[in-house]
C-alpha cells in the first residue's frame, strides 16, 4: 500500500457517497450544490432541480470511479498512477467549477 492509493480510496469513497446522496435525495438534492443553495426559493424555481442533481450525481460517481482506478493501477502496477488519476481528476473538477454561481447553473435555466 502507498499514499497514492490510500488518497485515492479515500476521496473515491467519499464521491461515491456524495452520489449516492444525490441519487437518494434526486431533486432535493440540489440545495446541497453550492452556489444554488443561496438563490431565493424563487429563483430556484426557475431551474430544472431534477437535472442538477443528477448532473451532480454522474459527475460525482465519475470521479469516484477515476480515482478507484488510479488506487487499483497504484496497487498493482506503479505508484504513479495514483498520480496520474489524481491529474485527471483535477481536470475533469476545474472543467465544471464556476466562480459565478449564474453562469454555472445558466444551462439548468427552465
Amino acid at each position: 500500500m502507498n499514499v497514492g492509493m490510500i488518497a485515492c480510496l479515500t476521496l473515491g469513497i467519499f464521491f461515491l457517497i456524495f452520489s449516492i446522496c444525490f441519487a437518494i435525495l434526486k431533486e432535493k438534492g440540489a440545495i446541497l450544490v453550492s452556489g444554488f443553495n443561496s438563490f431565493s426559493k424563487a429563483e430556484r424555481e426557475k431551474y430544472d432541480q431534477k437535472r442538477i442533481s443528477l448532473d451532480m450525481r454522474n459527475s460525482f460517481f465519475l470521479w469516484a470511479m477515476i480515482l478507484f482506478i488510479g488506487a487499483l493501477l497504484s496497487y498493482f502496477v506503479s505508484q504513479y498512477c495514483a498520480i496520474i488519476a489524481f491529474i485527471i481528476w483535477l481536470i475533469l473538477f476545474f472543467k465544471d467549477a464556476h466562480i459565478s454561481a449564474t453562469k454555472a447553473f445558466e444551462k439548468y435555466k427552465l
